[in-house]
């Protein structure tokens, strides 16, 4: 899993291929519960990448698209949000969400 930065999220964001991404942060409990089960999925999902933007150091992109809470993932394809989800998500929902985007 890549981690990003403000410009690069626009670059994924405008992507043609689907794009998990991670706002997160170091201190969040819950985004450190999440990252295993992102890494796993990033193995698992061959068609979608796999993304995170820390937000303490790139707060740009969290602002602009309302980032309130952490973790809070975004699945992006063609400039368009398909999904956003927040807090921690276990596997077994996530790769059901993801799924039909693989």
């Amino acid at each position: 899993m890549r981690e990003i930065n403000d410009k690069e999220f626009y670059e994924v964001l405008n992507g043609d291929n689907v794009t998990l991404v991670d706002f997160w942060a170091p201190w969040c409990g819950p985004c450190k519960m999440l990252s295993p089960v992102l890494e796993e999925l990033d193995g698992e999902l061959e068609n979608i990448n796999f993304v995170k933007i820390n937000i303490d150091d790139y707060q740009e992109a969290a602002g602009e698209y309302g980032i309130m809470s952490i973790p809070t993932l975004l699945v992006v394809k063609d400039g368009n949000v398909l999904e956003e989800l927040t807090g921690f998500k276990n596997k077994e929902v996530l790769k059901e969400l993801l799924v039909k985007y693989n």
